[in-house]
């Protein structure tokens, strides 16, 4: 099966917003894919012939567009790793959602699973630490405000 950290960036993304088109209207077509990336057809035929390729999605042009069971598997990971990061940037950072977004779309495709799951552990520590460990995480966040406004 192929593994999130084969594909590149871009099959990422599209795989990743297969997914949570599927998840909201029950069914992926080529124009859900071109209005949520902001890309062409053209390119959107491209990696969805690519996708089917690899396995990961049953595509037919003009039919709407599934994913396989590995398919799923990959995009629930890229779903995680992304997540996972966002809240880390939000939660422990103390960044804005917004950013933190755009962020987490970036770093996903390039930090390995082994940090990423790091990352959540240490936000479960966190949530399940002492007050001391609360309160400095507050510090934390208490002196990165501080300095941006210096």
């Amino acid at each position: 099966m192929p593994q999130p950290s084969s594909l590149s960036a871009s099959l990422e993304d599209y795989i990743e917003a297969i997914y949570h088109i599927i998840d909201e209207k029950q069914e992926a077509r080529g124009k859900d894919i071109i209005a949520a990336l902001n890309v062409s057809g053209a390119s959107v035929t491209e990696a969805l012939r690519s996708l089917a390729t690899k396995g990961l999605i049953n595509y037919a042009p003009y039919e709407a567009i599934t994913l396989t069971d590995q398919g799923r598997t990959v995009a629930e990971d890229v779903v995680r790793r992304h997540n996972a990061l966002k809240r880390f940037f939000t939660e422990v950072l103390g960044i804005d959602q917004e950013l933190a977004e755009t962020g987490a779309c970036r770093v996903e495709h390039a930090a390995p699973s082994e940090i990423i799951d790091r990352m959540v552990t240490f936000i479960k520590f966190l949530e399940t630490c002492p007050g001391e460990n609360r309160e400095m995480l507050a510090d934390f966040l208490e002196f990165c405000r501080r300095n941006e406004s210096s």
